[in-house]
C-alpha cells in the first residue's frame, strides 16, 4: 500500500501514531513492509491457506465475537442434507460438480427448507450439525498452523503472533481493517481469497463499524466507478445484471421474473431497471414496448477481453477501440496479445502518448525478433490525442464509494479531447446515420434519449451527465417561479425536478436514473454534492458524496447490538432512539430508518418489510452476513485452497491441485507448465513501483519518472544469486512457457527462500510498467504471464506462476527463436498440465462449459 497506494497509506501511518498494529503479508519486503510492525512473508498463492487458517483458529479457540456472528451472520443457518464439503474424502470439489460441463449444479448449496434465501431455518445456537457455522468449521478444521507452514512457508510462530494481533484488535472496544489489492485478486481463486477475508472480518465483528471493513486498494482513481457505471460487459450501472440472450429474458417480464429478489433491497429491482431504460430512450421508453427492453444489447455469451482477444488472433474481429488500456503491455500474455493486434484491419487508440498498443506494427519485440513484419500487417492504427486528467471535468469515484468532482484547470492543447467529447461526438454521428437507415439493426440508435447540453468545445456538459446519473421525475415541469428543471441541446424542456435518492424510484416510467446507487448526489436543491468541500465530521460528511445515500460506512446497522444499543461508547455510530422510534447518530443509516430493532417478520412479506430488525445486510435476501454463500458464485460456497494453477509443488491438502472450475484458455500460444515442472523451478509473482504507473504510459514517457526508475529489475534473493552464480546489477533472462524477458538482477535480502514440507522454493518478484516505447524501454513482464479466467470475474493469474532464469542477455534479431526453443521447445500437446483441458473442450474457454452461467452476480 505504501509502494503503490501511497496517498492513501498515509492515513495508515496515522492510525498507527495512535496505536494501531499494522500487518503486512506479502512475498516480498517492500517500502509497507519497512514501516509496519510485523512482516509475513508468504508463498505467492497460498493465501486461502493463510487465511483459512485463522479462521480455524478462531473458531477452536472460541475468539469470534459471537453477538454478532449469531445475529448478523448466516452462521446458524440450516443447510440442505444433500451438500458435500470439498472436505470429504479432500477432493477439492463440492456437491453438484459436473466433469463434462467444467462446472457445478449448485442447488445442493442452498438452505434447507421451503423458505429460500429470504427465510432461511436457524439454530441461533450454532450448534446443529449442518449448520453454517459447523460446517465451516469442518471445512477449515485441517488448516492448522503446521499446514499453513507447509503450504506458505510461514511459521507457527509467527501465524500466532498474526491471529493474536488481529484478535486483540476485535471486538466491542476495538476493530480491525484489512486492505487488499491486485495481490489478492489476480489468482485463479481471487474472488475466493476475498470471500476468505470476508468470513474472519464477519466472525470478529469487522463489518458495518468504524475502523473496521475489507478496503480494496483500487489500481486507478475511479476503477470503483468503472464498476458502478461500468465498462464490464455482464452488468449495468448499478450492478444491474445484463439481460441474456438465451431466451431466458427474452422480455421484460422474463427478465424481471428471473433477476427480482422476493426480499431485501434487490426487490426494488424494477424501479431501478425501468429508470435505466427510461434515461436510456426517454420518451420512447414505454409501457407499450416495455421500456425499449428489446432494444438493450442481450449476453449470448462471455464477452470477456480474453474470449475477443481470441477472436482477433483467430481473424474474427475487424476493428477495437483501446481508450484507458494498453494491452501491448499490460494485459498476460501480452507477446500473444500484440500478434493478436496485427490480425486486426483497424484500431483505434485514444491515448496522451504514442503506447505500445499504438506502434506494435513498427518497434514492438516482435518486429526486432521477426516473428511479425512491418509491411505484412495490414491494421490500420488511428491515434487520437487524449486528455489528460487535469484537462476535463468530471466525477472520480474511490474505494470508499466516495464520489469526488474533479473542475477542468486547462483545456487541452491542440486536438486533444476528453473521453466525453469523442463518446459524445461519436453518438452524434451514429445516431445521425442510423435515422438515415432504416435497418431494424439501427434502431436501438435512432431510440436514444442523447439530449446532452454541449460547452463552446463540443464536450457534453458533465454536470447533465451526473444529473441524469443521479435520476429525476420524467415529466417536464416549471417551478414555482416558472423557471423547467432541464433542457436539452435545443433549450427544449426535457425532464422534471431531480429525486433525492433512490427510494424515489418507480417502475412505471415516472422516474429515469442512469445509476440508481449514486441518486441523491445532486438532487432537487440541484447541489452538485460530490463537489462539496465541506468536512462536518470525522467520517467526512460534507466532503463529496458516498454511494448510497451518502452512508460513509456500509452495512452500518452492525454497528449497534441486536437491540439497538452501540456495542461501545467508544466505537459507537449509528443507534435506535427508542424516543423518536428512529435510527440516528454520526452516520446515515443503512438501514430502513423507522424499523425497530425488535421488529421480525412472519415469513411472508416481500422486499425491505421482510427484513428483521436485527439484520444488518439488506442486500442480501435473509438480512445477513454470509460466512457461507448459498447461491452467486460459480466455484464453491466456502474458500478452498487450491495451487496456482502453475505451482512448483502439488496441494497439500486436497488430491485436486487447482481450482476445477477455473477457465485454462487452452492454447498453443498459452500453455501451462505442469506442478514442480523441473524446468520452471521459480515462483514468479508481479508488483506497482511508486514512480510509475500501471502500464507506464503516463509515467515512462516523462523524464523525471523514467530517471528515478529507469530499467526493468527482476529481485531475487541472495541464495538464489549464489545458487546460479548471478551478481547484483547482472543482466538476466526470465522464461515462462509464453516467452522470455530480459531483466536486470536486484540482489536483496528483501525476498527470501521458503522451506515447503522439506523443499526449498524460490521466488523472484518483477515489477510490470516497461515496455518498447518511451524514453526508458525494457521488457514487458506480461509476455510472461498466462492467460486464465477465475470462474467468477474472468481475471488472470498474474500475482502467482513459475519461470526459468538464465544469466546473460536474450539474443537480439532471429537468434531469439531459436534460443527461445531451446528453453521452450515449440509444438507438442497445448495442454501440459494434468489439470488443463485440450483445445476445443467445453472447458477450455470462459464460452464454453460455463456459457451465461459464467457471470457473478455482482450483487
Amino acid at each position: 500500500m505504501a509502494e503503490a497506494h501511497p496517498v492513501g497509506f498515509r492515513w495508515v501511518m496515522k492510525a498507527k501514531e495512535r496505536g494501531a498494529t499494522v500487518i503486512h503479508v506479502d512475498p516480498r519486503f517492500s517500502r509497507t513492509s519497512a514501516l509496519a510492525d510485523v512482516w509475513v512473508p508468504i508463498r505467492a498463492g497460498g493465501d486461502i491457506a493463510f487465511l483459512g487458517g485463522l479462521v480455524r483458529h478462531i473458531i477452536e479457540n472460541d475468539l469470534f465475537f459471537r453477538d454478532y456472528v449469531v445475529h448478523f451472520t448466516n452462521a446458524s443457518c440450516i443447510l440442505r442434507e444433500d451438500f458435500r464439503d470439498a472436505e470429504e474424502g479432500a477432493t477439492g470439489v463440492f456437491s453438484g460438480w459436473s466433469g463434462e460441463q467444467c462446472g457445478y449444479d449448485r442447488a445442493s448449496w442452498l438452505y434447507q427448507g421451503d423458505g429460500g434465501l429470504s427465510f432461511p431455518e436457524r439454530d441461533l445456537t450454532l450448534q446443529h450439525p449442518r449448520c453454517v457455522f459447523q460446517t465451516l468449521r469442518r471445512h477449515f478444521a485441517r488448516y492448522t498452523p503446521e499446514m499453513v507452514e507447509t503450504i506458505c512457508g510461514i511459521s507457527p510462530l509467527l501465524f500466532h503472533k498474526v491471529a493474536d494481533a488481529l484478535v486483540a484488535a476485535s471486538g466491542p472496544e476495538k476493530t480491525a481493517a484489512i486492505c487488499y489489492a491486485l495481490g489478492w485478486t489476480q489468482h485463479s481463486k481471487g474472488v475466493q481469497i476475498i470471500r476468505t477475508a470476508a468470513i474472519l472480518q464477519l466472525l470478529l465483528g469487522n463489518i458495518g463499524r468504524p475502523g473496521g471493513g475489507i478496503l480494496a486498494l483500487r489500481g486507478h482513481a475511479s476503477i470503483q466507478g468503472s464498476t458502478d457505471i461500468p465498462t464490464l460487459y455482464d452488468v449495468l450501472p448499478g450492478y444491474l445484471p445484463m439481460p441474456r440472450g438465451d431466451g431466458s429474458e427474452a422480455t421484460l417480464r422474463d427478465y424481471l421474473a428471473q433477476q427480482t429478489k422476493p426480499t431485501g433491497l434487490w426487490h426494488s429491482l424494477p424501479a431501478y431497471f425501468i429508470s435505466l431504460l427510461k434515461a436510456y430512450y426517454g420518451k420512447n421508453a414505454t409501457p407499450e414496448n416495455d421500456f425499449g427492453y428489446d432494444w438493450v444489447p442481450k449476453i449470448t455469451s462471455n464477452h470477456s477481453f480474453f474470449e475477443y482477444l481470441y477472436d482477433m488472433a483467430d481473424g474474427k474481429m475487424e476493428g477495437m477501440f483501446m481508450m484507458g488500456q494498453n494491452p501491448a503491455v499490460a494485459a498476460a500474455n501480452s507477446r500473444f496479445e500484440r500478434a493478436s493486434l496485427s490480425k486486426l484491419k483497424w484500431l483505434v487508440v485514444r491515448e496522451m502518448v504514442e503506447i505500445e498498443a499504438a506502434t506494435f506494427w513498427r518497434d514492438s519485440p516482435e518486429i526486432e525478433h521477426g516473428e511479425l513484419k512491418t509491411e505484412e500487417i495490414e491494421t490500420e492504427v488511428f491515434f487520437f490525442p487524449a486528455a489528460g486528467h487535469a484537462e476535463k471535468e468530471g466525477a472520480f469515484t474511490n474505494t470508499q464509494r466516495l464520489l469526488q468532482w474533479r473542475q477542468k484547470a486547462v483545456d487541452p492543447p491542440g486536438d486533444a479531447r476528453s473521453e466525453a467529447w469523442f463518446m459524445h461526438q461519436l453518438a452524434l454521428r451514429l445516431i445521425t446515420k442510423a435515422k438515415q437507415s432504416n435497418d431494424p439493426l439501427d434502431e436501438p440508435l435512432r431510440v436514444l434519449d442523447w439530449w446532452y447540453p454541449e460547452d463552446e468545445r463540443g464536450d457534453p456538459k458533465m454536470e447533465a451527465v451526473l444529473a441524469e446519473i443521479n435520476g429525476w421525475y420524467t415529466v417536464p415541469q416549471p417551478n414555482a417561479d416558472g423557471v423547467v428543471f432541464g433542457v436539452d441541446r435545443a433549450g427544449n424542456p426535457h425532464h422534471g425536478p431531480q429525486i433525492d435518492g433512490y427510494p424515489r424510484l418507480k417502475s412505471d416510467g415516472s422516474t429515469a436514473s442512469g445509476g440508481w446507487i449514486y441518486s441523491g448526489v445532486l438532487g432537487p436543491d440541484k447541489i452538485n454534492k460530490a463537489n462539496s468541500r465541506n468536512s462536518k465530521d470525522y467520517l467526512g460528511h460534507g466532503w463529496g458524496f458516498a454511494w448510497p445515500g451518502d452512508r460513509r460506512i456500509i452495512y452500518n446497522r452492525a454497528s449497534a447490538s441486536p437491540d439497538g444499543e452501540p456495542w461501545s461508547d467508544r466505537k459507537k455510530l449509528i443507534w435506535w432512539d427508542q424516543v423518536q422510534r428512529k435510527w440516528t447518530g454520526a452516520d446515515n443509516p443503512d438501514f430502513p430508518v423507522e424499523k425497530s430493532p425488535g421488529f421480525r417478520p412472519a415469513g411472508n412479506e416481500s422486499g425491505l418489510d421482510a427484513i428483521p430488525g436485527d439484520a444488518a445486510f439488506m442486500l442480501h435476501e435473509d438480512g445477513l452476513g454470509w460466512l457461507y454463500v448459498a447461491s452467486g458464485l460459480q466455484d464453491g460456497p466456502m474458500p478452498t485452497h487450491y495451487e496456482p494453477l502453475e505451482s512448483p509443488v502439488h496441494n497439500a491438502l486436497y488430491s485436486r491441485d487447482t481450482n476445477p472450475a477455473v477457465h485454462w484458455f487452452t492454447r498453443q500460444e498459452n500453455r501451462f507448465a505442469p506442478p514442480g515442472d523441473p524446468r520452471f523451478p521459480f515462483v514468479l509473482t508481479t508488483y506497482r513501483l511508486t514512480e510509475h504507473h500501471t502500464a507506464g504510459g503516463m509515467s515512462r514517457f516523462l523524464s523525471h519518472l523514467a530517471e528515478l526508475q529507469p530499467e526493468l529489475f527482476a529481485e531475487i534473493s541472495p541464495e538464489l544469486a549464489v545458487e546460479l552464480k548471478i551478481a547484483n546489477g547482472d543482466y538476466i533472462s526470465i522464461v515462462s512457457l509464453r516467452g522470455a524477458i530480459e531483466a536486470r538482477a536486484l540482489v536483496s535480502r528483501r525476498i527470501r527462500p521458503l522451506h515447503l514440507n522439506g523443499k526449498t522454493v524460490h521466488q523472484i518478484a518483477m515489477p510490470f510498467h516497461f515496455g518498447s516505447a518511451g524514453p526508458v524501454k525494457g521488457g514487458a513482464t506480461n509476455d510472461l504471464i498466462p492467460i486464465s479466467g477465475e470462474p467468477n470475474v474472468t481475471i488472470m493469474e498474474a500475482k502467482a506462476l513459475t519461470c526459468n532464469i538464465v544469466p546473460g542477455q536474450l539474443p537480439r534479431g532471429p537468434a531469439f527463436d531459436d534460443w527461445l526453443n531451446k528453453y521452450v521447445p515449440k509444438g507438442g500437446p497445448a495442454n501440459l498440465h494434468p489439470e488443463q483441458p485440450a483445445a476445443g473442450a467445453p472447458c477450455a474457454r470462459a464460452g464454453g462449459g460455463h456459457g451465461l452461467e459464467g457471470k457473478i452476480d455482482t450483487r
